[in-house]
């Protein structure tokens, strides 16, 4: 992905705001309101909530370069839909309403990143509502490692399986069996598929 920040003048880079936050810090709150974009210049962010029966969902896993806001910013409903917290050490960039209107206006390069990641959050978006379509843990798992090249690298299998929105029973059970019957080759934590 590219670096939004980059396609920036230094005098346009002046008025942004760059906060350094903690891990395991809320940044913003479900139902508070969207403001202002936020650019990961490095770290780990994700979006989540909670179900009904206390399950935490998460919604986006986030990472350097990538950014989260941008989807609300311009909406009619422009409040958080989950929490945004940080799960490791991290120094986001804020861009307020104003500021990327102005942004998205005048600086050609900066509206064709910006642009592309909208692009790529619709596909990401369709992409997960695709998979989640399917009912068995093995054509979700399938489907997951096909849009990723048969290759995935993974933190952990809890990870993994709240991406596929699976317990971490069912996904590790599916892995030991993929694994055993040679249609996976694990090392360290990455995961590729044998076809």
């Amino acid at each position: 992905m590219e670096n939004i920040i980059e396609t920036l003048t230094a005098q346009e880079k002046e008025n942004l705001i760059a906060k350094k936050v903690m891990k395991n810090t809320t940044i913003f709150h479900e139902g508070d309101h969207c403001s202002s974009i936020g650019i990961i210049k490095t770290g780990h962010v994700v979006i989540s909530s909670f179900s009904l029966t206390g399950k935490e969902i998460i919604y986006n896993s986030l990472y350097d370069n990538q950014m989260f806001g941008n989807n609300l910013i311009f909406s009619s409903d422009p409040y958080y839909k989950g929490d945004v917290i940080a799960k490791d050490n991290s120094e986001i960039i804020f861009i307020n309403k104003e500021q990327l209107i102005t942004l998205l206006t005048k600086n050609k390069n900066f509206l064709n990143i910006y642009l592309m990641y909208q692009s790529d959050f619709a596909k990401k978006l369709n992409a997960t509502i695709k998979l989640l379509s399917f009912d068995s843990a093995y054509e979700r798992f399938l489907y997951y490692m096909e849009i990723n090249n048969n290759y995935t690298k993974i933190k952990s299998i809890t990870s993994l399986a709240n991406i596929l929105q699976l317990s971490r029973e069912t996904l590790s059970r599916l892995i030991h069996k993929l694994k055993k019957d040679n249609n996976i080759i694990i090392t360290n934590k990455n995961i590729r598929l044998v076809k």
